[in-house]
């Protein structure tokens, strides 16, 4: 029997038995009544007695029996939901734990984890995952576990213990009721469930259920795949989690002054308090109060090298903002989105005072819903303003498919008003085949006062629809119609791009050779990307993009592309000191990517370009080396080239961008930690530094120390007014302490 006729005969079995597992009824999970002694060590009876999870390979060799045996147990009691595994290794040697660090998300050691989609609705769900280390991971999925649908930053209230011998690693996990959401129905809660192992030293990924590789790199991670599973969870007292914190620190600053002539002294020692409020009103409805909320610990962005003509866009970091941000998620079109929580409490990249707010998020029958409202404070310098959202979505027609919409509202003191309306929905048609839907309006009085001088009305509409088979074996794609206003402006969103309409494409086929082959995956990938302008019809931004992507068993990826690019530069833009005259530009470039397992002791990746830039030639380099030092250390760094070269000016410019990131995290513990890094780009010739202490004795108790320093490197002759030594140091305290009362 040949291979390929081997791969359908695989394809054909793992469809029927999923639509079989699809109708079965839920496992009913058994509850214990005896005692756990929490110690990582899974040797009380309570464990002897419970059926072992059967575990299949995910990948490389999807199907087969796993390398090495694994023996996992889930149960529950009145408290918790608890799971247990004895992660056996023929050779104890080959068990690896390189990290400590709260959410780890490199597969750098041996992991182990399980997903519970608590609502049962195939597409939100929480993971808990842990090392050898008994370092704790906790991440946040949402959109089936898409690319922007995997937050890590999300954190909760459980715990984990492991232990290690000559045999293996043990694991025993505990995760409360009260820090999960869910929906019983005459006292039975439903929830999906995914266990999985991975081996970091063959690179083998062991899953229940059995889950098919062709649903990409995150499959292990996809609500849609999970078991369902029942359990008769009783009534628990509903947690207050009251989180005061106090700040203090001391800062120095040097500003221009408002003529621009010199540099100024701007020193102060902060001093503050707030609160944070957690009630869980439900048991699938959680109510949050904030007063005052300070950001200090959270890390400081990465510069980034902008080669286009639109702006960055930066993720949101702060811890307030994570739970439930699956509910409020409303993105219309790559980084443009409907709600984008960074826009709350900073202006320009800069703090601004929120005085106090509140959110309400959860789940009601089939409805998922969520309601934030946060004040910030008016200064001499900036108006005061209200944020509102609402947000609702419904599961329709099957479990996989659901429509909601969403108001967002942003009202200033200085009489700013901006308000939005958004209308979505992903509609699982047939298989892995979605059809998915956007419309979006924006009013905002600044806006429509300015058409109303000029006699005109405002393009203020966002429509967005497509179709995609969301699989990477066989024939998989993505097609879009788009259109966006030119005054289409969410005040409590962000747009990367205005006043374009267009048509998008991804179309691929991924080979995937078998468990004889060395070759896990590889295939072509095609993208094609057309954008025209509103205003005269005139290209704005068109792309040819066939190329080869390819990745072995081992760990091993890499791409090559061929990119054929057009531009529209409707205006003059720079790029550092370099102008870009508008007119229409045609190139090509040459794009590589290569990089190996990030459980290596040492792992890179690099990227390289090569090819036209406007009316120019590019060379592009990137090289991002991570070491593995030991389970307490780990180096990083970056490190990107730049060269634009202009021959055909007559001024023959030219530039040279050297970008560095160095970082290290050392971890005394999987409590107490310490992380530096330094940036440099050459063109600003800024240097930035931070360094952060943290102790973390249990969740919710926290104490950070924190340093940031950012100043000039190199020669400042011939600038005026002439740069300070540096433009900022600052050195903060901040400590926030937990406590829980049971309603």
């Amino acid at each position: 029997m040949n291979t390929f006729l081997k791969r359908v005969i695989v394809v054909l079995v793992v469809t029927v038995v999923s639509a079989i597992s699809f109708a079965q009824e839920p496992v009913q999970i058994q509850k214990i009544t005896g005692h756990i002694n929490f110690d990582g060590h899974v040797d009380e009876e309570v464990w002897q007695s419970l059926p072992h999870l059967p575990m299949v390979v995910n990948t490389p060799n999807f199907g087969s029996q796993p390398s090495e045996v694994s023996e996992v147990m889930i149960t529950y009691d009145d408290e918790y939901f608890w799971v247990g595994a004895r992660l056996f290794t023929k050779d104890p040697t080959t068990i690896t734990a390189n990290s400590m660090k709260r959410d780890e998300m490199n597969l750098n050691s041996d992991v182990f984890g399980v997903l519970l989609d608590t609502y049962n609705d195939n597409e939100n769900a929480y993971s808990f995952s842990t090392m050898p280390t008994g370092a704790r991971t906790d991440v946040a999925i949402s959109d089936d576990a898409s690319l922007r649908g995997v937050n890590p930053d999300w954190n909760t209230f459980w715990d984990v213990k492991t232990s290690r011998d000559d045999k293996g690693w043990y694991v025993e996990m505990r995760i409360p009721f009260t820090s999960l959401r869910f929906q019983p129905e005459d006292n039975i809660t439903t929830m999906g469930v995914i266990v999985n192992r991975y081996i970091s030293y063959l690179n083998e990924m062991v899953t229940y259920p059995a889950i098919d590789p062709r649903y990409g790199q995150t499959a292990h991670l996809k609500p849609s795949l999970a078991t369902e599973i029942q359990l008769e969870i009783p009534r628990t007292k509903r947690p207050v989690y009251i989180s005061p914190y106090i700040i203090g620190g001391y800062e120095r600053n040097r500003r221009l002054n408002a003529e621009k002539t010199e540099y100024v002294n701007d020193n102060n020692t902060p001093l503050n308090a707030g609160i944070d409020i957690k009630y869980s009103v439900t048991s699938n409805l959680t109510l949050d109060l904030t007063v005052n909320p300070d950001f200090a610990q959270v890390e400081a962005d990465n510069q980034q090298v902008n080669m286009t003509r639109y702006s960055l866009f930066f993720p949101e970091k702060r811890a307030f903002f994570q739970e439930g941000s699956n509910i409020f998620d409303f993105n219309l079109l790559g980084f443009t989105r409907l709600f984008h929580s960074r826009n709350i409490g900073l202006r320009d990249g800069q703090p601004v005072t929120i005085l106090g707010g509140a959110r309400l998020y959860g789940s009601a029958g089939k409805w998922d819903l969520g309601v934030l409202n946060m004040q910030t404070e008016k200064t001499s310098l900036t108006s005061g303003e209200n944020f509102g959202v609402i947000r609702a979505r419904r599961e329709v027609i099957n479990p996989y498919s659901y429509v909601g919409g969403m108001v967002t509202s942003r009202v200033g003191t200085d009489g700013h008003r901006n308000f939005a309306y958004g209308l979505d929905g992903n509609i699982r048609v047939v298989g892995d085949d979605y059809v998915f839907f956007r419309l979006s309006q924006t009013f905002d009085n600044k806006i429509t006062d300015k058409l109303k001088l000029e006699n005109k009305n405002p393009d203020d509409i966002f429509a967005y629809i497509g179709w995609q088979r969301r699989r990477q074996d066989g024939f998989y794609y993505m097609t879009s119609l788009k259109y966006t206003g030119q005054h289409f402006t969410p005040g409590v969103g962000y747009v990367q791009k205005q006043g374009l309409y267009g048509i998008y494409a991804n179309i691929g086929y991924g080979f995937m050779p078998g468990e004889k082959s060395k070759i896990f995956l590889h295939g072509p990938t095609f993208i094609y990307d057309i954008e025209k302008r509103v205003v005269d019809g005139g290209m704005d931004w068109h792309v040819i993009n066939p190329g080869w992507q390819l990745q072995t068993n081992s760990g091993l990826r890499a791409t090559a592309d061929i990119r054929y690019e057009e531009q529209g530069a409707h205006w003059d833009f720079p790029i550092w000191s370099i102008i870009i005259p508008k007119g229409d530009y045609k190139y090509i470039t040459f794009n590589t990517t290569l990089s190996n397992s990030p459980a290596k002791k040492l792992s890179y990746q690099l990227r390289t370009t090569v090819g036209q830039f406007y009316d120019g030639e590019t060379y592009q380099l990137q090289f991002t080396p991570r070491w593995n030092v030991s389970s307490k250390l780990q180096i990083g760094a970056m490190y990107s080239f730049n060269a634009l070269r202009f021959p055909k000016r007559p001024t023959n410019d030219k530039l040279d961008i050297h970008m560095t990131n160095i970082n290290a995290l050392y971890m005394f513990d999987t409590k107490l930690s310490v992380s530096a890094f330094v940036q440099y780009v050459n063109t600003s010739k800024e240097l930035i530094s931070n360094l952060r202490f943290r102790y973390n004795p249990s969740e919710g108790n926290d104490l950070y120390i924190v340093f940031n320093d950012s100043r000039r490197v190199g020669s400042s002759a011939g600038i005026t007014p002439t740069p300070p030594s540096f433009y900022n140091n600052t050195v903060m305290l901040k400590y926030t302490h937990t406590f829980t009362l049971k309603l």
